[in-house]
């Protein structure tokens, strides 16, 4: 069957003069300062042998490693399954081409631990490989990280079904206690770099309140053993003075996302994500190229995402929050990336997944014999005001989108404005404009817009309003 096809150019109107962009004099001190400069090696002493778990014979290279002073933790090429193995200051864990660690499928290997997790602090098995409370360390080389996380998808998929039938797809997430792949948690001086992770049971990369880390050079591969849930590829959580670059991700969840705390117990921690460059980087399939939330009560500052790529992801630019998380999402710079065949270019929600975002204990249960994080998902936020979330000061520079199901999805709220949206030399071209509701102060330079109505492409998009479009 023939397609038709309809071009529609408009250019907007130029409301951009005059306007002042801050200076990004802050982006040249972002990343590690220190890398390890122990040259001792220390190699794993373990078979290549898939039907034992060696996390004691890795953990003891890197406890020997640390006790020395510091240096190069390695392993013969091969293959070792490991469960949550932790890394000491000083040590450099190499992980060479060659070598195959796989993640093992017990929970049991993977002890709980005090964390944050969506937003809320509570316990929850540590991550495969964990950087806790450390100073001065690394995790690099061309091996591969493979979690081997369907077990823990299968778990989830299971508790869904049962907790959607009760009233409780707000806590669900929480209570499934999947396994993350890599967790960097109150450390300074960090460098991930160069790995190939695959198949995380949840989150892969998670930057917990933690500063001055680089993350360079990282392939995620989460879907190569079905369509794993909340398979995020780097999360950075309540950190600062952080380095993204030449990473490649594929995933099911949002591929590069910044985060800040959740509701009530958000609000308590009050740690932003602040100054955060991420560049040079590849989204594959995954829910966001760059996403600001769904946490985002600490708030989400001075952010430069530069020279980018999506292709075929769900959204390009993406701002989730929701009127009880509060924080400010504010100073963001989006420039000189390309995105081919994403739903969404630009999409801003201030309001997002009610289902999920907002907590209500069903009847039959009795507060006082509920989880400890259950009851801080249930605490109430007061004033309300404090709940109601803000972002404003967007600057949106030389952005290329083809083959684009919406250009705009914005939404903010009637209390709450999208406010000071920056657009300068932009091209996108969309099956629909979208829509923009309750934004101020947008401006717009040079912005070229084109619609490409394709009946076919809108049903496989699943589109809404499909059938107008014939």
């Amino acid at each position: 069957m023939k397609k038709l096809t309809i071009v529609v150019i408009l250019f907007f109107a130029t409301s951009y003069l005059n306007a002042q962009v801050p200076k990004l004099d802050w982006v040249p001190k972002v990343g590690a300062k220190q890398f390890p400069a122990g040259k001792k090696i220390f190699k794993v002493n373990a078979n290549s042998d898939t039907s034992m778990v060696v996390t004691k014979t890795i953990q003891g290279a890197i406890d020997e490693c640390a006790r020395q002073g510091g240096g190069i933790v390695t392993f013969l090429p091969g293959t070792y399954v490991s469960g949550s193995i932790f890394l000491k200051t000083g040590v450099h864990l190499k992980i060479d081409k060659g070598v195959l660690i796989l993640g093992s499928q017990n929970f049991d290997d993977y002890p709980e631990i005090d964390t944050r997790i969506a937003g809320i602090e509570m316990k929850w098995p540590a991550a495969l490989i964990n950087v806790i409370g450390v100073r001065n360390a690394a995790v690099t080389g061309e091996g591969i990280v493979n979690a081997r996380g369907k077990f823990c998808w299968d778990k989830y998929w299971a508790m869904r079904k049962e907790y959607d039938a009760k009233g409780l797809r707000w806590i669900v997430d929480y209570d499934a206690k999947r396994v993350r792949t890599f967790l960097v948690q109150n450390s300074s001086d960090i460098t991930l770099k160069g790995l190939t992770f695959k198949n995380a049971g949840f989150w892969t990369v998670q930057l917990l309140y933690s500063k001055n880390l680089t993350v360079d050079g990282v392939t995620i591969n989460n879907n190569e053993d079905g369509h794993g849930p909340s398979t995020d590829g780097i999360d950075i959580d309540s950190s600062s003075w952080v380095l993204v670059q030449n990473c490649d991700i594929d995933c099911n969840d949002d591929n590069f996302c910044l985060k800040a705390g959740r509701d009530w117990d958000g609000l308590r921690v009050n740690k932003p994500t602040e100054y955060v460059v991420i560049r040079k980087c590849l989204a594959r399939r995954g829910a966001g190229l760059v996403t600001l939330g769904s946490e985002t009560s600490g708030g989400i500052r001075h952010v430069l995402a530069t020279d980018l790529t999506a292709r075929n992801t769900d959204n390009g630019l993406r701002i989730k929050s929701a009127t009880t998380r509060g924080g400010v999402i504010e100073d963001i710079y989006f420039r000189n990336s390309r995105m081919d065949s994403v739903k969404n270019v630009f999409q801003y929600n201030l309001n997002w997944y009610p289902a999920y975002s907002y907590s209500e204990l069903p009847k039959g249960y009795t507060y006082e014999t509920i989880p400890a994080h259950w009851k801080s998902m249930l605490q109430k936020v007061t004033p309300v005001e404090k709940g109601i979330p803000h972002a404003k000061n967007f600057y949106i520079d030389n952005i290329i989108a083809t083959n684009s199901g919406k250009a705009f999805e914005a939404n903010g709220l009637e209390q709450s404005v999208l406010s000071n949206f920056v657009y300068n030399n932009c091209t996108i071209s969309s099956v629909l404009l979208g829509t923009m509701e309750f934004t101020k102060d947008w401006k717009f330079n040079n912005v070229k817009y084109s619609t490409v109505r394709k009946k076919a492409a809108l049903k496989e998009e699943g589109i809404e309003n499909a059938e107008r479009l014939k």
